[in-house]
């Protein structure tokens, strides 16, 4: 898969339908989606730049992650974000069965989500979930957190623990516990599948003003991240826009 730069982070140049199909049919991905957040952190932070560009796909989430890919590299590139990315993987995986397997976030907001998708997918392969409290990395990949994904060894492994924590629990796993499932670090989309926050609508989406619609609704934990990483989002990429 080809790979477009941007800022420091390698991001793929791909589709919702490749990643989802590559996600039913192989195995050992490790799957980041990457939006303006994860970009600037990895510009300013060497480590989990690292650890994010170790990923096999590194998803362009987002309008100005994949607008900012077509810009640089003429590659037509569009959103692959994470909530369509879900939907469609599994719509894909109900025709070989692919087993699913959720990581994180709360039990409340993860049985609403599997509720959820109950209805829409009668015959999805759901192999277990795991909420942990809120851990340090350390204490996370435990024994009586992972030992049931030992176990089950799901195909898929979707994790929901914000970024970076879920990204650097997927490399820690995959580097010291060895499962060959396949890892999705997914964020918010447990909330927004389960009901417990409303999605932006796509029209705002691929327009890039999904930020204003999440600001709205979590001012408070938001603000900070949209209004500094966006400003500092725009100077890093005219500096390579020129650079280029």
């Amino acid at each position: 898969m080809k790979s477009a730069t941007i800022l420091k982070t390698e991001i793929s140049v791909t589709s919702i339908d490749e990643v989802s199909k590559l996600l039913t049919i192989k195995k050992n991905l490790m799957v980041a989606v990457c939006n303006v957040n994860t970009i600037v952190t990895c510009y300013r932070n060497k480590s989990i730049n690292k650890i994010i560009n170790s990923f096999d796909i590194k998803c362009p989430d987002g309008f100005p992650v994949a607008k900012s890919s077509e810009i640089l590299y003429k590659n037509q590139q569009k959103r692959v974000d994470g909530y369509n990315l879900f939907y469609d993987t599994i719509e894909k995986g109900l025709e070989n069965d692919t087993s699913h397997y959720f990581f994180g976030n709360t039990d409340i907001v993860t049985n609403k989500m599997i509720s959820n998708l109950k209805i829409k997918f009668p015959k999805i392969n759901i192999s277990g979930y795991t909420c942990p409290p809120f851990l340090d990395l350390e204490k996370l990949t435990e024994d009586k957190y992972i030992n049931d994904l030992k176990t089950k060894n799901p195909d898929i492994i979707w994790v929901s623990l914000g970024f970076p924590k879920q990204e650097q629990f997927i490399n820690k796993l995959k580097s010291e516990v060895g499962l060959n499932s396949n890892f999705v670090g997914i964020g918010a989309v447990f909330e927004w599948v389960a009901g417990t926050k409303v999605k932006a609508p796509e029209i705002l989406a691929n327009i890039g003003l999904e930020w204003i619609f999440r600001l709205l609704q979590e001012p408070k934990r938001l603000y900070k991240r949209y209004f500094i990483d966006n400003s500092l989002f725009i100077i890093y990429f005219i500096k390579q826009y020129l650079s280029k």
